[in-house]
C-alpha cells in the first residue's frame, strides 16, 4: 500500500470520527475566510471548519493527484489544545486519528 493509499484511508477514518463526535462542520465558511494568513485560519474559521474545508480537502487533493505530500505535518497537538475542555470521548478519538494522519504524511 502506498503512502497515498494509507493517507486516503486515514482521511476517511478522520472524517468518520469527526462525524461520530459531532465535529463534522456542515456550514462552509465564506470565501473570504480562506484568505486568512493565520495558522489554522484561527481568525476566520473554527478548528472543525478548517479541518474539513482546508486540511482534509487539501490533503485529499494531493492524494487524488498522487502529488508530493508535505514534508511534515503536526495538526494533532493543535486539535488537542482546541478540544482541551471536551470530554475524552470526544477529544481522544479525534486526536488519535489526526496523529495517524500526521504520522503518515511525515513518514511519506
Amino acid at each position: 500500500m502506498t503512502s497515498h493509499d494509507r493517507l486516503a484511508h486515514a482521511l476517511r477514518e478522520l472524517e468518520s470520527t469527526l462525524m461520530d463526535v459531532g465535529l463534522w462542520e456542515a456550514s462552509q465558511p465564506q470565501p473570504s475566510a480562506f484568505e486568512s494568513q493565520q495558522p489554522f485560519c484561527v481568525d476566520t474559521m473554527s478548528m472543525p471548519q478548517w479541518l474539513r474545508y482546508v486540511f482534509i480537502a487539501r490533503l485529499q487533493a494531493l492524494v487524488d493527484a498522487r502529488a508530493t505530500l508535505p514534508a511534515t505535518c503536526a495538526v494533532a497537538p493543535a486539535m488537542e489544545v482546541w478540544l482541551k475542555d471536551e470530554p475524552a470521548s470526544t477529544r481522544d478519538p479525534v486526536v488519535r486519528e489526526l496523529a495517524n494522519v500526521d504520522l503518515i504524511v511525515t513518514q511519506a
